[in-house]
């Protein structure tokens, strides 16, 4: 038998094109970030697109040597991690709750907190600062831990619930008769089964938390205690900025959230498969 050969798909050919060039057209900036971080401040001025004609390395000696860049990486790893863990357990309970118990508590809560993606936390800065200095948490780390906590449970929560209620509850059910009490069934059958969704929740809060700055720069003021993206901000000065410095830093921070996408893109993949699927 003779076989039929495959006609060329244009279709796929422009599909991979257009795929190739967003992708050159997204790690650019990325690329171009590394490239100015080694070049001297004159350079970046006079060939701020160009590939450095001499590697300079002074930005990142200097970070370590100077600046005490490794304490700034040190306090935002501390807060970005301890913020989604906290922010992951409650929401996680939380949404549980709200996805199985039906009742009219659950249902005001449910709104309660969708109102709350609505309404940004910045508009109670005030009350804020007035309640950390009634507790202690001034220039403290845990008042950003708590902050970050209460601004992202919203929409951590919304997401978690509809992959729980899409969960047979006969799974459960079976669990219970097994003699598995409620906290075996959430965290041995649930958690399993909503890893997309976590994957996504941990990308989707990772990295606002990590890149924030505002509230770093309103409630933390001693030097051993600022982030890296407060310590940042503070290398442009009112006359002159040290470029080499600032994209030497910021190459980095970046580091944190490559690794973190890279563990988590294959469950965070699934999940909007998944999402695709139920729409």
């Amino acid at each position: 038998m003779v076989e039929k050969k495959k006609k060329f798909n244009f279709g796929i050919l422009f599909v991979y094109i257009v795929l190739t060039l967003y992708t050159l057209y997204t790690l650019y900036p990325i690329f171009l970030m590394i490239v100015t971080s080694l070049k001297g401040n004159l350079e970046i001025m006079k060939n701020p697109t160009g590939l450095p004609q001499t590697v300079v390395t002074d930005g990142f000696v200097t970070l370590f040597t100077k600046e005490n860049f490794g304490q700034y990486f040190l306090n935002s790893i501390f807060v970005t991690v301890v913020s989604s863990v906290i922010l992951l357990v409650v929401s996680i309970l939380l949404a549980y709750i709200l996805a199985r118990y039906k009742t009219k508590l659950s249902g005001f809560l449910y709104i309660f907190f969708l109102v709350g993606m609505m309404l940004p936390l910045r508009l109670g800065l005030l009350s804020l600062n007035d309640l950390f200095y009634s507790m202690g948490l001034i220039d403290n780390l845990w008042c950003l831990i708590l902050i970050y906590v209460a601004m992202n449970i919203p929409f951590t929560m919304f997401l978690l619930t509809g992959y729980i209620k899409m969960i047979p509850e006969s799974m459960e059910e079976s669990a219970f008769i097994d003699g598995a009490n409620t906290w075996q069934i959430v965290w041995k059958i649930v958690v399993p089964l909503i890893k997309p969704a976590i994957a996504t929740t941990i990308v989707y809060n990772f990295v606002p938390i990590w890149n924030d700055a505002f509230f770093p720069l309103i409630f933390i003021s001693s030097n051993n205690n600022r982030t890296l993206m407060q310590a940042v901000t503070l290398f442009f000065g009112q006359f002159s900025t040290n470029w080499n410095l600032v994209f030497s830093a910021l190459t980095l921070a970046c580091v944190p959230v490559i690794i973190v996408y890279i563990f988590c893109s294959k469950q965070l993949i699934k999940g909007m498969m998944a999402g695709a699927l139920k729409g």
